[in-house]
């Protein structure tokens, strides 16, 4: 029963003030869901007991198609994912989740050690890799900080329309064509669509794609911008890799060429009937 206002306490946990009071231990803050998928009864329940002394609340799934369905209907401040799950295994869990856009940081779990399973991981969507054994403070410090810097959707295929970027694949296309790009393009291209909608400047292109080294003139940044237009715009009919003048570039929003893309149907011979002869 709550306690009527003005009431103190009476068993002594508290300190009564000003009409209030005050606990005299650390003050509670809303719990943090997190998800433990993990199909080991005897790993789930440390799991489970270790983040609950850490004072997150926890729900167990026990396998991927469980861990799929939790993540999918709640909002996870992190996952906690082993590898080895039954049905799906913790790759497709977290590719899945991805596709389905549910962001939560997902920390995995296992006992493959090599390289090539972390990189499949982290490929997955995943945003931290933890091998058995492990620490239990060391699980706890890492959730700590997955949970600090959650920031939103962090896709693993970057799209914008119908423009396509897989970075672990280092492969782009545009309405199904695979598009032919040098290491510098591609670079290029995957800052804009991680930038949908905002002008980046020449100089924070230059930055981000060419290193500290580099002694050329902002013009480099002109050129690199007019080979990618050839490449993902004009064999398509798109103008979307847009010039700001004065400022930089920026690549459109999809749905901002909607009134565009209604003007009419394109006219012969332009670059969406190169793109429909491609896609043959």
């Amino acid at each position: 029963m709550r306690r009527p206002p003005g009431d103190p306490p009476t068993d002594g946990s508290a300190v009564w003030v000003s009409h209030t009071f005050l606990t005299c231990c650390e003050p509670k803050l809303a719990p943090v869901r997190i998800l433990v998928a993990e199909d080991d009864p005897a790993m789930a329940a440390l799991l489970r007991r270790s983040l609950e002394e850490e004072g997150y609340v926890v729900d167990h799934a026990p396998g991927g198609g469980e861990a799929v369905w939790y993540a999918t209907e709640w909002d996870y401040a992190a996952i906690v994912l082993d590898v080895m799950l039954p049905e799906i295994d913790g790759f497709e869990v977290c590719r899945r989740l991805r596709i389905a856009q549910r962001w939560s940081p997902v920390l995995m779990l296992t006992a493959l050690d090599d390289v090539s399973n972390r990189i499949r991981g982290l490929d997955s969507g995943a945003d931290d890799y933890l091998v058995k054994p492990f620490s239990l403070a060391e699980l706890a410090a890492r959730l700590r900080s997955l949970i600090r810097r959650a920031t939103g959707e962090r896709p693993v295929v970057l799209r914008v329309g119908d423009l396509e970027l897989d970075p672990a694949a280092h492969c782009a296309s545009r309405c199904g064509c695979v598009l032919d790009l040098t290491p510098r393009e591609f670079a290029m291209l995957e800052l804009f669509l991680r930038n949908p909608g905002v002008v980046l400047t020449r100089t924070r292109i230059l930055e981000q794609i060419w290193d500290f080294a580099f002694e050329g003139s902002s013009n480099v940044i002109d050129q690199y911008v007019a080979y990618l237009r050839r490449k993902i715009d004009r064999p398509f009919g798109r103008n979307d890799l847009e010039t700001v003048r004065g400022v930089g570039y920026r690549l459109r929003l999809s749905n901002d060429r909607a009134f565009e893309d209604s003007s009419g149907p394109a006219k012969p011979g332009d670059g969406s009937s190169a793109a429909r002869r491609s896609s043959r």
